[in-house]
């Protein structure tokens, strides 16, 4: 691409790296670039950070046609800039579009973009332990008209921010609360998806379990209220018997890149993945006759979140003795070993950014 670059003339203020938390300083610059009916993608460019002006008509304000994806670059040891797996994230991202009723924006323009803007903001990346760069691309609909249809002007976009640990605290196992009432998916719909919507409907169900004193949601399948599916904005597994269980990829899980990572990473130990419907009922059962070992989630933004506690309806079982497990703390250092490049990457995961 032809990548047009606006220099901001004052640069910001760098936020101090031990202090940085999640999500709260937008580094100095961003990439735009535009989608019309007539001329497909165009004007490429790297601008300086702020405010975007939208008509009070958009339409994304109003039937909520957007995507987006999370992703990170990690500075190792030797000063290197490296990105995670950015094909799968462009991959995903052309399935939510479609979905949606959104244009493709093509594999390699997303890694492209993403290179681009990562090296510009090189400086932003910090390198304090367990500290990188987040990468948020995302795209929706600008055509100001009030009708729900594919629109016909879209922009992509994509901002970094500095983040530190996702958990404060490090990682300790968190209490989790099985949602009966509420659903996150059905087949048919978004939730395979990570477009907003998925994400506001869950609030609910968060507020609900942080009231009770669990730090998130277990949530169950849309159809049958019974089969567990995903954690908060996580996918999660769980060890049973020495061998491991994860809600299968059927539409209404989201095809997590942490997920995979940790399967093949499974799967390579020679442990057994089950991608297959786990019942709460068995779940619970596991968790009182001890065959319920460790239980984690999986994602970008936390890597992974050991669970201590579940709650479904007035039956609670503790995991582990509420204590990270040993296969839970194997894969965290293990995949953050290779994103840091701390550990040789065998699978070709890690993309250098020069």
């Amino acid at each position: 691409m032809d990548i047009r670059f606006e220099k901001r003339p004052v640069l910001k203020e760098k936020p101090d790296q031990k202090n940085l938390g999640f999500g709260k300083y937008m580094t100095d610059y961003m990439f735009v670039m535009d989608w019309t009916k007539e001329d497909g993608w165009k004007d490429a460019r790297i601008v300086p950070e702020g405010p975007i002006t939208m008509d009070p008509a958009c339409v994304t304000l109003h039937y909520a046609q957007e995507t987006f994806e999370g992703m990170k670059a990690y500075r190792t040891a030797e000063g290197k800039i490296q990105l995670f797996r950015p094909e799968m994230n462009a991959k995903r991202m052309i399935n939510s579009n479609a979905r949606l009723c959104m244009p493709e924006f093509p594999v390699d323009m997303f890694v492209e973009a993403v290179e681009a803007l990562v090296k510009v903001e090189a400086d932003w990346v910090p390198s304090e332990p367990n500290t990188s760069l987040y990468i948020r691309p995302f795209m929706f609909a600008t055509e100001a008209a009030l009708g729900v249809h594919m629109a016909n002007a879209y922009k992509f976009m994509i901002i970094c921010c500095p983040v530190g640990a996702y958990y404060a605290a490090g990682l300790n196992p968190v209490k989790i609360l099985v949602e009966d009432e509420l659903v996150r998916a059905v087949k048919g719909g978004t939730g395979f998806t990570k477009c907003g919507g998925n994400y506001a409907g869950s609030i609910l169900g968060q507020v609900k379990a942080e009231k009770l004193g669990y730090a998130q949601v277990l949530w169950l399948d849309g159809e049958h209220r019974k089969y567990v599916e995903e954690v908060g904005t996580m996918n999660i597994m769980f060890k049973i018997a020495g061998e491991i269980y994860t809600a299968p990829i059927e539409g209404t899980v989201l095809p997590g890149v942490t997920r995979d990572s940790m399967i093949h990473l499974l799967r390579d130990w020679g442990y057994k993945v089950n991608e297959t419907r786990l019942s709460v009922d068995d779940l619970m059962k596991a968790g009182h006759d001890g065959t319920l070992e460790e239980v984690f989630g999986t994602g970008t933004a936390a890597v992974i979140s050991p669970v201590g506690e579940l709650r479904y309806k007035d039956d609670v079982v503790t995991v582990n003795n509420f204590e990270i497990g040993e296969l839970t703390q194997k894969l965290y250092d293990t995949l953050t070993g290779i994103q840091w490049g701390r550990i040789p990457d065998k699978y070709g995961w890690t993309v250098e950014v020069q």
